[in-house]
C-alpha cells in the first residue's frame, strides 16, 4: 500500500512550481481571481518579500502541492491508499481525497492564512533530541503554563508553541535535561495552540458555507491521527488550527494499516525526511 503526503508551511521557496503555472493555466487563473494577485508572480520571483509571510505562503504551498499532484496523476501514477498532511498541507489531501474541489480548497486556506497571520505575542520553537513526554514534564516542572507542544513531527523531534518569553524560558530547561538543538521558528503566532482560538472561531464561521463531500481514500487526520469522517470533517479542520499535529501516530496508523510507501507531493522533501527519522529513531528506542 502507498500513501501522498502534503507538506505544510517551511517547504515554500522561492522559484517553487516551476513550468506548472503554464501547464495548468486554468487552475493558475482561477488562483488569481481568487487571490487578487499573480500567484505564479509571487512563487517564481516573490517581489514583495510575502511568500514567508503566513497571510500569502498557505495559499502559495497550498497551490504548488496542488498543481504537483495533478501534474503526478497526469503521469499515470494510480491514487494513493491513503492520504496525509501536514497542517496546511492537510487541505491538499483532502483535496486529493475529492472531499472538495480545488477553488473551495484556495478560498479556505487564503482565509486561514489571514487569519493566522494576525496572530502576534507568540512564538515556537523546535526542540531536538528530547522525547515529547519529557518535554512536557519539564514544562510542567518549571512552571511554564503558557507553553504547548504544536508538532510531534518524531520521537526526538517536538515543536513548541505559546507565549513568547515563555517559549524562549523554556530552551535552558531543556538544553540542562539532554535537548542536542533548540531552534526558534520565524514565525510571530503560537500556532497549533489555544492562543490561535480568535482564528479558530472566526474561521469556525466562515467554513460552514462550503459543502464537503465524503472521502474517496481515508485521509488521516492532523487533530486525531485517525481517518476523516464526512460529519466531523468540518470541525477537524477548524480545530486543526489550535490543536497539536500529531504526525508520529498518522505515520504509525498508516503503517499499521499496511502502508509501506510514502510518496511525497511538494517542492522540498520535509516529510519524506521525518519519515524516515521516525523510522530510525524507533529502531534506536527498541
Amino acid at each position: 500500500m502507498k500513501s501522498y503526503l502534503f507538506p505544510g508551511q517551511g517547504s515554500q521557496f522561492v522559484g517553487m512550481g516551476k513550468g506548472l503555472f503554464g501547464t495548468f493555466k486554468d487552475y493558475t487563473d482561477q488562483a488569481d481571481e481568487i487571490l487578487g494577485y499573480s500567484i505564479e508572480e509571487l512563487c517564481q520571483t516573490n517581489p514583495n518579500n510575502q511568500l514567508n509571510n503566513t497571510a500569502y505562503t498557505q495559499p502559495a504551498l497550498y497551490m504548488v502541492n496542488a498543481l504537483m499532484y495533478f501534474k503526478h496523476m497526469e503521469e499515470g501514477n494510480g491514487p494513493a491508499d491513503m492520504l496525509a498532511g501536514h497542517s496546511l498541507g492537510e487541505y491538499n489531501a483532502l483535496l486529493a481525497a475529492g472531499v472538495f474541489d480545488f477553488a473551495t480548497g484556495l478560498k479556505m486556506v487564503k482565509k486561514r492564512g489571514e487569519l493566522m497571520s494576525k496572530a502576534t505575542g507568540g512564538a515556537m520553537a523546535a526542540v531536538i533530541g528530547l522525547r515529547a513526554e519529557c518535554i512536557e514534564e519539564l514544562l510542567g516542572e518549571n512552571g511554564l503554563e503558557k507553553v504547548y507542544i504544536a508538532n510531534y513531527n518524531t520521537p526526538m523531534q517536538t515543536v513548541i508553541s505559546g507565549e513568547a518569553n515563555e517559549v524562549t524560558a523554556a530552551k535552558e530547561a531543556f538544553e540542562i535535561n539532554g535537548c542536542q538543538m533548540y531552534i526558534k521558528l520565524p514565525v510571530s503566532g503560537a500556532f497549533h495552540s489555544p492562543y490561535m482560538k480568535p482564528a479558530r472561531d472566526e474561521f469556525e464561521g466562515f467554513i460552514q458555507q462550503y459543502e464537503f463531500s465524503d472521502s474517496d481514500v481515508p485521509v488521516i487526520s492532523n487533530v486525531e491521527g485517525k481517518p476523516y469522517h464526512l460529519d466531523g470533517a468540518k470541525e477537524l479542520l477548524v480545530n486543526q488550527i489550535v490543536s497539536s499535529v500529531k504526525w508520529v501516530e498518522i505515520i504509525e496508523y498508516m503503517e499499521s494499516s499496511g502502508v509501506g510507501e510514502f510518496i511525497e507531493i511538494g517542492p522540498k522533501r520535509v516529510l519524506t525526511g521525518l519519515v524516515q527519522r521516525i523510522k530510525r529513531e524507533r529502531l534506536n528506542n527498541e
